[in-house]
């Protein structure tokens, strides 16, 4: 098994449109109505919105490959870029996201040490994200990674209502070797 990770450029937007809708519609299709999964895809991953978010220095997108073929892909955010107000002192997990033909081969925690690596580099000390309270499968990977949730916010799908769980990690040190 070969795995490798990918800075996506401008170059790969439409293939980051691509795998963004293809794999969030297989999350999350058969738990929401199809009128707000179209709404959402519609305003998250069109290619001008796409655009913002590379262009975005304090965002960057990784795609990961399966023996060759993307599996998925990372989004992170720091400073402005946050979703949420969380400091400079804090790092974002905006999506992790792989195909369900790829998953059960660890290339979710290939991704979120990929997150780690780009956290130390900047020298964070909190790695946060958003993850729905019915995604129990996440919920439990990212805990098992050792993320506790510190608090709840709202995320809307369409025009539903959904409640996102705060999850961090914090390290002590341990992101600058020390």
């Amino acid at each position: 098994m070969t795995v490798n990770i990918k800075k996506c450029t401008h170059k790969d937007i439409l293939e980051l449109q691509e795998i963004s809708t293809e794999t969030f519609n297989e999350t999350f299709k058969d738990l929401n109505t199809a009128e707000n999964m179209y709404a959402y895809l519609e305003r998250a991953f069109n290619i001008p919105q796409l655009k913002i978010e590379l262009d975005n220095s304090f965002s960057g997108f990784y795609f990961v490959y399966f023996n060759n073929k993307i599996a998925g892909y990372l989004k992170v955010n720091i400073n402005d870029a946050q979703s949420e107000k969380m400091g400079d002192e804090s790092f974002e997990v905006e999506r992790i996201y792989i195909k369900n033909k790829f998953q059960k081969h660890g290339l979710g925690k290939y991704l979120l040490n990929k997150a780690f690596e780009i956290a130390k580099e900047g020298d964070k000390k909190k790695i946060w994200l958003g993850v729905w309270e019915k995604n129990e499968n996440a919920i439990a990977f990212y805990k098992k990674m050792g993320f506790v949730q510190t608090g709840s916010h709202s995320f809307y799908m369409g025009d539903e209502e959904q409640i996102d769980f705060i999850l961090t990690k914090t390290f002590e040190n341990s992101l600058k070797g020390e």
